[in-house]
């Protein structure tokens, strides 16, 4: 059995973390706290990244308008007709970190006070950390579970020109450090099948991050929605969109070359099916992860089996 699975499992899940850390259930309440982007509103960029929706890649966090508080409280209630158990808050949509410390103090604190909320989890960007900011995440960290969440996507250059990144690797390395030199956990974000990537390419990007002081990954598979920079590129040129059958033997090889420590927060991506173009595949989410389990099977493999040979 895999060292960090107490079920059939071969790589180390984020419910496996979340169990064996708070001795319960614990879930992520996605959260939409209003916050712009560095590239969209002109201080970076204007167009934001190609694939980014409408809403800042937070399709399942709560609505904008609504307070937080609110927001919360709503998708706990979803939840609790199903499940039991403690909850983390998930500002996912945008760049939640870009926005003057008092605000963010506001918006985090707000979420931290409320019952068996034993966390938070906030995405941004590494370049959209201040010094300031970093003092105030340093002292949240000792107060409740913290992981700040870094969108990297691809360590190749002319990958992060194409989809209009607008910041360097040498920028993302630097705040990880930063990161870690407070003892806050790090979840990096890469994108499988980005416009003319090749599997050495992604495999590439794993074998970087995996070298980084990082303590979970999140793996995506990149899909077209509606009204976004890709979409209009792919209706004018189609790019190759990589099959199921692909994704999966690429994810694999990717959990193989990476620290058993080193939690999968996530491992396909999730999209709404009303704005999805390509690929369709990735509707049936738990057909993904079936075939991801059942190769890992087939290879007799599991997360960090290649590492040494690799380092």
């Amino acid at each position: 059995m895999f060292l960090y699975s107490d079920s059939n499992k071969r790589y180390h899940t984020l419910d496996y973390f979340y169990k064996h850390k708070f001795g319960c259930k614990v879930f992520k309440v996605s959260l939409n706290a209003g916050f712009t982007c560095p590239n969209i509103d002109g201080t970076l960029g204007t167009r934001g990244c190609i694939y980014c929706s409408p809403s800042g890649s937070g399709e399942f966090a709560g609505c904008f308008k609504d307070d937080l508080v609110k927001q919360f409280n709503d998708i706990k209630a979803i939840m609790n007709n199903k499940w039991s158990g403690k909850y983390i808050g998930y500002f996912q949509a945008r760049t939640n970190t870009y926005a003057p410390v008092s605000l963010l103090k506001e918006k985090y604190e707000s979420i931290l006070d409320l019952d068996d909320v034993v966390g938070l989890s906030i995405a941004t960007r590494p370049d959209s950390i201040s010094d300031e900011c970093l003092d105030y995440l340093s002292d949240l960290n000792k107060r409740t579970f913290l992981t700040v969440e870094l969108g990297l996507q691809s360590i190749h250059d002319s990958t992060n020109k194409l989809i209009n990144r607008c910041h360097t690797l040498d920028c993302f390395v630097d705040m990880v450090n930063k990161l870690r030199e407070r003892n806050i956990n790090v979840v990096v974000h890469i994108i499988n099948g980005l416009p003319y990537e090749t599997k050495d390419m992604m495999l590439e990007t794993v074998k970087f991050i995996n070298k980084l002081d990082i303590q979970g990954v999140k793996i995506h598979m990149l899909h077209i929605v509606k009204n976004t920079e890709l979409a209009r590129m792919y209706k004018e040129r189609p790019i190759h969109i990589l099959s199921r059958e692909e994704y999966v033997d690429i994810v694999c090889d990717q959990l193989e070359l990476l620290r058993p420590e080193i939690v999968i927060n996530r491992i396909t991506g999730d999209p709404k099916k009303e704005d999805l173009i390509e690929p369709s595949w990735l509707l049936k989410k738990f057909c993904v992860l079936n075939e991801i389990d059942k190769e890992l099977v087939r290879r007799d493999s599991y997360q960090g089996k290649y590492i040494e040979k690799n380092d």
